[in-house]
């Protein structure tokens, strides 16, 4: 592609991605629906065929976005919280697949081939889009709520699942006598599998910690942002050649970082480009919708679509209750999960190459899963209706139950500033078991709160990036002890723009910092110096037989004066 068919195609793009989200959001159909029929506007199948080719390489390009978003995933998913869901990843996954599956086979027999490949299809199609769940969990976030953790347990086991499945493809072609070397290459096995899986767990255990704390010590965030991509890379590259995942190793990664302290810095670091790569890989889903394929045969095409997703609905609805999860959240992972997913796209293309299925099969089935992912924002909307009701006649709402999960509950203090006041505030939190956690960009203060036992990590508190890992819109209330100025300001700004409803209480130096922090949304701010000088003297005057009443009342005033009594 010439530089400026590359940079009109880019604009074109992007323009339409940002019209389409921003319209989309409007309407309450949320940003993945709209990126996706963005997608279908700009791409060659489109009456408009505003940008032509390259749509493999685009999607193959931004699939790099689903592996960052699964390291992500698993800077959430600490491992003991994994070994808490193993019901569901192990049980539930498993179950939900192989009903799922043969379901699908069985209509999927209607106009296959043969059994064999009917039973692939099946197989595929009982897959769910693990990108765009996951996505529209953190959109609303609903990703620790019952529901959202055992639908990502499911699609955890069904990202594992695709490696048999990969297996099983060469042999059911029994009439190809050679196979493409890059398939040969890629087969799994338990010794490269091993391999590389203690590769990610050295790196990410022992030798990565180590040099981002290096980094952290000499202040280099350029080269922290640098490193951890670096890791994230690695670990895809280690995965993809032991023949798994490549979003399987970039999860493995980000559960081993989890338990560091410097966990929600990265997640800080990574998000813009997790965001603009899953955005673009929306968009090339969308691209792929084959718009003739589906004029030449609609009827048989929305055939397709609706009984599948139907036989899905009723199956992981009715193994969720197997399992003996609430009809409320059952309904809403059957709806969440009903789509077909992006693996899809790499085990069909594989059946087409070694002759399985033909052009026409391929199109069609790779038009039904465009078309299921289309129809999830409406389909889950539907879900949320049904489980209210389901949930309404049982009596109460399911409430999500924390500790099955190990998640921190909702509600928390966040401190910025692990200093001297903010291990004093700390204190006063932990002493009246209020849950908390904290900031600090000096890596000795946090080093200090791991060897406290305190949720202490690095992290600058006005990094929006950060704020949004940490959850600030859930907090009970933000503590500033920051000393600096400006950083308190911009941190102060961002807060109030993420979390308009959440009590700000700042430390500040002196009046005119306090006035400043005043303005830019801080609830409360108190300068330092004044606030030592009223202790000191209220310690004197009740020494001296003023009665502590008039003493508070006193404080009371000046403080309500804006500190006008004691200031010149």
């Amino acid at each position: 592609m010439e530089l400026d068919n590359f940079i009109l195609s880019a604009i074109v793009l992007l323009t339409a991605a940002a019209l389409a989200v921003a319209l989309f959001k409007h309407l309450g159909l949320g940003s993945i629906l709209g990126l996706l029929v963005a997608g279908v506007v700009v791409g060659p199948h489109s009456p408009l065929h505003t940008i032509s080719g390259h749509v493999e390489e685009l999607r193959t390009f931004a699939e790099l976005g689903v592996v960052l978003l699964l390291f992500m995933i698993g800077l959430e998913m600490q491992p003991k919280r994994i070994w808490a869901l193993r019901r569901e990843i192990f049980g539930l996954g498993v179950v939900q697949i192989l009903i799922s599956g043969l379901g699908i086979a069985l209509y999927a027999s209607l106009y296959a081939p043969s059994w064999p490949v009917a039973l692939l299809m099946g197989l595929t199609l009982a897959l769910s889009s693990t990108a765009l769940v996951i996505q529209l969990l953190h959109e609303r976030g609903d990703l620790n709520t019952r529901h959202g953790t055992t639908a990502f347990a499911v699609l955890l086991m069904q990202d594992l699942a695709v490696v048999p499945l990969l297996a099983l493809v060469p042999l059911l072609a029994k009439d190809v006598a050679i196979l493409p070397s890059e398939f040969i290459s890629s087969e799994p096995t338990v010794w490269r599998v091993l391999s590389m899986g203690g590769l990610i767990w050295l790196i990410g255990r022992y030798a990565l910690p180590s040099v981002l704390e290096g980094l952290l010590h000499q202040n280099n965030r350029e080269a922290f942002a640098l490193v951890v991509m670096l890791s994230v890379l690695i670990a895809a590259w280690a995965m993809y050649e032991a023949g798994l995942s490549m979003a399987l190793g970039a999860f493995m990664m980000g559960m081993l970082l989890s338990t560091t302290p410097f966990s929600f810095q990265i997640q800080a670091e990574v998000e813009p480009f997790k965001g603009l790569l899953m955005s673009l890989f929306f968009v090339a889903v969308g691209m792929s919708i084959d718009l003739p394929a589906i004029a030449a045969q609609p009827w048989l095409l929305a055939q397709h679509v609706l009984v599948i997703i139907a036989i899905k609905l009723v199956t992981v609805f009715g193994t969720a209750i197997l399992f003996r999860l609430p009809r409320g959240v059952a309904a809403r992972i059957a709806f969440l999960l009903a789509q077909n997913g992006e693996f899809g796209f790499v085990l069909f293309g594989f059946a087409k190459t070694l002759g399985l299925i033909d052009d026409a099969k391929f199109a069609i089935a790779i038009s039904v899963i465009s078309m299921s992912m289309l129809l999830t924002a409406p389909l889950v909307q539907i879900g949320d209706r049904l489980a209210q009701r389901l949930e309404h006649r049982g009596g109460k709402p399911q409430v999500f139950d924390e500790s099955t999960t190990g998640v921190a509950p909702r509600g928390r203090v966040i401190i910025g500033g692990y200093g001297r006041v903010g291990h004093t505030i700390a204190t006063l939190l932990e002493v009246n078991q209020i849950p908390f956690i904290a900031f600090d960009t000096n890596p000795a203060n946090v080093e200090q709160g791991v060897r406290d036992g305190r949720a202490v990590y690095y992290g600058d508190i006005g990094d929006p990036e950060l704020l949004r890992a940490a959850h600030v819109e859930s907090a009970a209330q933000v503590i500033l002890t920051i000393d600096q100025g400006p950083a308190a300001l911009r941190a102060v700004s961002h807060i109030r723009h993420a979390a308009p409803h959440v009590p700000v209480i700042a430390r500040a130096r002196d009046l005119a910092a306090c006035a400043s922090l005043l303005r830019a949304g801080a609830t409360r701010a108190y300068p330092e110096a004044i606030e030592s000088s009223l202790r000191l003297g209220a310690e004197a005057l009740q020494m001296l037989g003023v009665s502590t009443d008039d003493i508070d009342t006193l404080l009371k005033d000046v403080r309500g004066q804006n500190y006008a009594q004691v200031v010149e």
